[in-house]
């Protein structure tokens, strides 16, 4: 049982169902707190998430990554469309509406199966990550489709230029552009200036002037924001490893054994810390951002996923109970298989990515997108019912099979490790 599962529970108790002390209406007027708090909780996310990979570009978890994120993601919403136009009934834009929706993987909630920090390299946890941090911006476009498409009289020979012209090419390309150079290049200068004044206090708002910066030049230029979140956390991490690098030929160290520079400071020992070359200060500055990261997103993710506990009596659907098992246990494997076909990933990893496809706050995200831009009534109840339904039984069901399922890869893993080193 994950603390999210009993923060839903918790909202399900104090909700309508239960004890009946509050309620939360997912309407035009109301929404915009819901939209607000995951937009936060997903940026902030997705920054750190892309701060704690700090592997190579040449790493084949990267090239994992990819696949989920574009061939993956791709093939679960057109799975979920497919499902929603002939088991449903719908109409082909509300049918993508649902599918960008619950097609991408949370990086908020797949915590439990994402990368520790900087020195996990475990290719599983490499693959969920980079995929929980690219596939939002992919799915995003597939939203944006489906809204065009509802405006009346407007047709797809009408719409797919402006659609793979700007939010495609543009969104996808200009969100990596802007969030790398931002994050690198805002990282340089804070890291030049701290170092230069021997700085040791706290430096979380850095961090926040990043995020904030790159999210926002990226949605004034109509670029993915979601992207250049987290290709700013990637962008950081490359300053750190520059700086880490540079500083290990300058002393003599060996760069291929240099450990990530947050691991060389001690936070207890900010006040008599000495600053001696810039790889203490890179070392405070990522340890401050993963801090003060880690706090907003744990604390955003609580109230949020309580919030779906809330809202979740009155909207369960087995109509949604019925999408989320065809999603958890049928869509989103097969779409995982297919994309990794002719990469050296062994079946049974393959197998453990298909089923780690947790959804969350990105969902809950859209979802308020979409109505804050004015999707008809006609079937908007529909759609909040089986949303909130999946992420719900997405949060119980993933909740509590991660962890005897990567005890049991632990375990497996250890095996082979041991019969090697017999032979």
């Amino acid at each position: 049982m994950t603390t999210f599962a009993i923060y839903l529970l918790g909202g399900v108790a104090v909700g309508p169902g239960v004890f009946a002390l509050t309620r939360l209406p997912l309407t035009a007027d109301h929404i915009h707190w819901l939209r607000s708090l995951s937009e936060a909780a997903m940026v902030v996310s997705l920054f750190i998430t892309g701060l704690k990979l700090r592997l190579p570009f040449s790493h084949g978890g990267w090239r994992m990554s990819l696949r989920l994120a574009l061939a993956g993601m791709a093939l679960t919403a057109a799975g979920v469309t497919l499902l929603a136009v002939f088991a449903l009934g719908w109409s082909l834009p509300w049918a993508l509406a649902l599918a960008a929706i619950v097609s991408p993987t949370d990086p908020v909630l797949a915590s439990l199966v994402s990368v520790d920090d900087a020195r996990d390299d475990d290719a599983l946890r490499v693959a969920v990550s980079g995929e929980a941090g690219l596939n939002d911006a992919t799915a995003l476009p597939v939203l944006f489709l489906a809204l065009a498409l509802m405006v009346p009289g407007a047709t797809l020979d009408q719409v797919w230029m402006h659609w793979l012209s700007v939010d495609v090419f543009w969104g996808l390309l200009g969100g990596v552009t802007i969030g790398f150079l931002g994050g690198w290049g805002m990282g340089h200068l804070g890291i030049r200036l701290r170092h230069a004044t021997r700085d040791v206090a706290p430096s979380d708002f850095l961090a926040l002037g990043i995020v904030i910066g790159v999210y926002a030049a990226a949605e004034w230029l109509h670029a993915s924001g979601f992207l250049a979140a987290f290709a700013a956390g990637v962008g950081l991490r490359r300053v750190e490893l520059h700086v880490s690098q540079r500083t290990a030929n300058d002393h003599a160290a060996d760069p291929a054994d240099l450990a990530p520079a947050e691991t060389r400071v001690n936070p207890n020992e900010r006040a008599g810390a000495a600053i001696e070359h810039p790889g203490h200060t890179v070392g405070w500055v990522v340890s401050d951002a993963l801090s003060f990261g880690e706090t907003v997103e744990r604390l955003i993710a609580a109230a949020l996923v309580m919030a779906v506990g809330i809202a979740a009596v009155p909207a369960l659907s087995w109509t949604g109970a019925g999408v989320a098992i065809c999603l958890m246990a049928l869509i989103r494997p097969i779409a995982v298989w297919l994309s990794t076909i002719g990469s050296p990933v062994p079946w049974q990893r393959r197998a453990l990515i298909g089923w780690f496809g947790i959804r969350g706050l990105g969902s809950l995200n859209y979802l308020a997108f979409a109505i804050g831009h004015g999707l008809e009534q006609d079937r908007l109840g529909a759609l909040e019912g089986i949303v909130i339904t999946v992420v719900t039984v997405s949060v119980l069901v993933h909740g509590v099979s991660v962890t005897p399922l990567m005890r049991w890869r632990s375990r497996a893993l250890k095996g082979k490790l041991d019969s090697r080193n017999t032979d």
